[in-house]
C-alpha cells in the first residue's frame, strides 16, 4: 500500500527520524492555519508540495481539471520563500487540478491534498533507499551522492555512484555498515555523526513499519549540518495490516486504479495492464506463466487476475465483470489448475457467470487437474462462445485465432 509523503513523514517522526516539518491541507480555508503553525515554529520560508502517489512532482505540469488540457502552472512542488501571498496563489492553482508527471501517464492525478512545509537551506543532497532484494533474500540499503535525481536514471548513466549494503536478517544492520555508507557519501564531522543516528532510526522504522520500500530522495544536509529527510516515499506491506490496525486510515482510494479497488472488495488479486487479452488464473505463478503465453501467442495481457484457490461461480463472475470493464479487452483466457477445486465445478461456474453477465468476447478456457475431461465436455456442450483447450500450445493457438477474428 502506497502512502503520501506527509503520511510517511508522520510515521517516521515516531522513530525520531528528522523530517521536513509541515501541515497537510485539503481545503484552502486551512492555508492560513498551516502558515501560522510554521511561523510559530520559527520558520520563515515555505514550500508548497502536491500530494499524489507518483514521482517527478517537481518537474510535472498542472492542468485544469475538466478542461481541454489547459496548462495552469509548471511544477507540482515549489519553494516560495517568505512570500505567503505567492504561496497561496500557487496552492490555489494546484489544489483540485490535475498533475501530470512521467509516472502518472498523460491522464495525470488530481491533487486533493497539499503539504505546506518549512523551507530549508541546504548544502548537499543524497539518495537513500531501503527495500528487499529478492535475489538474495536480504534487505538492501542503496545510497548515492546524486540526490534529487531518479535512481533509475543514476543506475543507467552512473551506476558506480550507487552504494549498496546488504543486511543479513540474522544479525540486522550493523554499525560498521552504516559507517561504510557514510564514508561512501563523503561525510565527516558533525554531519557524519548525525547521519549515523539518522540511518539507525531509519532502518528501525523500515522494519517496524513492515515497509516494502522506504525511499528518501533527497536526504539533505542543512547549512547548520543537520541531516533531514526532505522527501519520503513509503510503501507498506498489505499482508502485515493485521499488525498495524491504524494503517487502514492511511489508504487513499482516490489514488488507486478503480478496477483494482473494485477487485479488492471481492478478494481478487487484480492489476490492470495495457493489453488486449483478459487473464483469469488461480495462483500467481500460473498467472505469470499465462501472461508470458499470451505474449508468445502474439497478444498482450490486459491484466493480472489471480482468483485464488477456490474459483467459485461468484469469483468467476466478479472476475468477468472486472475484466470486461476494460474496453481494450478483445478476448479472455481462463487457465485454472483444479487441485483444491474440481475442474467440472469451475466449468459450471464459468458457464453460469458467462450467462449472467452476457460476455460478448471469445473465451478460451483451459482446465487441468481433477475431473478435467468432464469439465471440457461441459464447456463444449454449453452452447456458449467458450473455446476449450487442453495443452498450453493449444491455448496459444486458440488465443491467437480469437484475436484475429
Amino acid at each position: 500500500m502506497k502512502i503520501h509523503e506527509y503520511q510517511a513523514k508522520s510515521l517516521l517522526k515516531k522513530y525520531s527520524v528528522p523530517v521536513q516539518d509541515g501541515v497537510a491541507i485539503n481545503d484552502m480555508k486551512y492555508f492560513n492555519e498551516a502558515i501560522d503553525y510554521l511561523k510559530s515554529r520559527g520558520f520563515e520560508n515555505f514550500v508548497v508540495k502536491s500530494q499524489i502517489h507518483a514521482g517527478g512532482r517537481g518537474k510535472g505540469k498542472v492542468y485544469k481539471k475538466g478542461g481541454h488540457h489547459e496548462l495552469v502552472v509548471e511544477g507540482g512542488v515549489k519553494y516560495m520563500g517568505a512570500n505567503t501571498e505567492k504561496a497561496r496563489d500557487y496552492a490555489e492553482k494546484l489544489l483540485g487540478n490535475i498533475l501530470v508527471t512521467h509516472q502518472t501517464g498523460s491522464q495525470g492525478k488530481e491533487v486533493k491534498t497539499l503539504f505546506i512545509a518549512e523551507g530549508l537551506d541546504y548544502s548537499k543532497e543524497f539518495y537513500i533507499g531501503i527495500l528487499l532484494d529478492r535475489t538474495v533474500s536480504k534487505n538492501v540499503i542503496m545510497a548515492s551522492v546524486e540526490g534529487g535525481m531518479e535512481i533509475e536514471k543514476v543506475a543507467e548513466e552512473s551506476p558506480e555512484k550507487i552504494i549498496k549494503i546488504w543486511i543479513d536478517p540474522a544479525t540486522g544492520l550493523q554499525s560498521y555498515q552504516i559507517r561504510e555508507l557514510a564514508f561512501g557519501l563523503g561525510l565527516e564531522g558533525k554531519v557524519y555523526k548525525n547521519f549515523i543516528t539518522f540511518m539507525t532510526n531509519l532502518y528501525r522504522a523500515y522494519e517496524d513499519m513492515d515497509a516494502t520500500l522506504l525511499e528518501i530522495n533527497p536526504l539533505i544536509v542543512t547549512d547548520d549540518e543537520r541531516v533531514i529527510a526532505l522527501d519520503a516515499k513509503v510503501t507498506l506491506d498489505d499482508n502485515a495490516m493485521f499488525r498495524h490496525k491504524d494503517y487502514a486510515e492511511l489508504r487513499d482510494e482516490n489514488e488507486e486504479d478503480p478496477l483494482e479497488l473494485e477487485a479488492s472488495k471481492f478478494n481478487l488479486n487484480y492489476i490492470k495492464l495495457d493489453g488486449n487479452v483478459g487473464c483469469m488464473v488461480n495462483g500467481a505463478g500460473l498467472a505469470m506463466g499465462t501472461m508470458d503465453l499470451i505474449k508468445l501467442a502474439g497478444g498482450s495481457p490486459a491484466n493480472f487476475l489471480d482468483v485464488g484457490g477456490t474459483a467459485t461461480p461468484e469469483t468467476v463472475e466478479n472476475g468477468f465483470r472486472i475484466i470486461l470493464s476494460d474496453k481494450h479487452v478483445k478476448a479472455i483466457l481462463i487457465n485454472i489448475f483444479g487441485g483444491i477445486v474440481r475442474c467440472d465445478r469451475v466449468a459450471n461456474g464459468v458457464i453460469q457467470a458467462a450467462r449472467n453477465i452476457n460476455v460478448n468476447v471469445p473465451i478460451v478456457v483451459r482446465l487441468q487437474g481433477t475431473n478435467a475431461e468432464e469439465a471440457k465436455k461441459i464447456l463444449d456442450e454449453s452452447g456458449l462462445n467458450l473455446i476449450s483447450a487442453t495443452t498450453l500450445e493449444e491455448v496459444a493457438a486458440k488465443v491467437t485465432e480469437a484475436l484475429t477474428k
